[in-house]
């Protein structure tokens, strides 16, 4: 005569636990591999749009998929699949073209075929000049806890997006460019902290973006902690997180 052992009901609990945290594991590979990824802010080049400390949601089906969408580039191929073209005033995330290796985020300012140039610090595309007006000051907290205030335009691009930049002198040479023509199938990047970001108005260090290099477009920001503190000390969050930033869309 056999005797069949029935499973103890912890033993039950434990498989579907294990069955559960598998299958969620699993959607949240999924979802970051070809819907949203999460990227952080390293540096101010993107002020005041995106501030060292913030975290957002970048939606990677915006612009289709290429090699460099997907994971460590794991499948290696040319161009984009299901690819639609970024909107001129986009806030996207690219490879960096020199090596295709490292995250660059910037917005989108020169589509294939126009003309880009920045002249005294009033940036030109296609022969004119962009609208500008002056904003309410941009005041960041410094590395002594002293208050720093910066000019902040609110510059409007043709198609009608309007964004906050600060700028803060008209000299230099990322604010007198030569006429930058952009390559088809490429785009040209801006930092919103025109003054502090490294872009494609330098072509050895940036230069023109090929199309298969973006990642996706920037949404949302989910989290957000100053400057300098640690995210993951949660006891600080209550001093630490900007609050007023959670859930902004970008």
């Amino acid at each position: 005569m056999s005797v069949t052992t029935e499973p103890k009901p912890h033993e039950n609990g434990l498989v579907e636990t294990i069955k559960v945290i598998l299958q969620a594991l699993v959607l949240a590979l999924l979802v970051r591999t070809f819907l949203y990824q999460p990227f952080n802010i390293p540096s101010g080049s993107m002020k005041s749009t995106l501030l060292v400390g913030d975290y957002l949601f970048v939606s990677k089906f915006s612009y289709g998929w290429s090699q460099y969408s997907l994971p460590y580039a794991a499948i290696p191929f040319s161009g984009r699949i299901m690819g639609s073209e970024p909107k001129r005033g986009d806030v996207a995330v690219f490879k960096l073209p020199r090596d295709n290796e490292t995250d660059y985020i910037k917005r989108v300012i020169g589509l294939p075929g126009d003309r880009i140039q920045v002249k005294r610090g009033l940036l030109h595309i296609n022969g004119e000049a962009v609208e500008v007006e002056p904003a309410e000051t941009f005041a960041e907290r410094g590395r002594f806890g002293q208050t720093k205030r910066l000019a902040a335009f609110k510059e409007t691009l043709p198609g009608g997006v309007t964004h906050t930049i600060l700028r803060e002198t008209d000299e230099g040479y990322q604010n007198n460019t030569p006429e930058f023509v952009v390559p088809a199938g490429h785009y040209f990047m801006m930092g919103d902290n025109r003054d502090n970001s490294q872009d494609s108005r330098f072509l050895d260090a940036v230069g023109f973006v090929p199309a298969e290099n973006l990642i996706g477009k920037a949404q949302v920001i989910f989290f957000s902690i100053e400057e300098g503190a640690t995210p993951w000390a949660f006891w600080t969050w209550p001093w630490e997180i900007r609050w007023s930033r959670l859930a902004n869309l970008i």
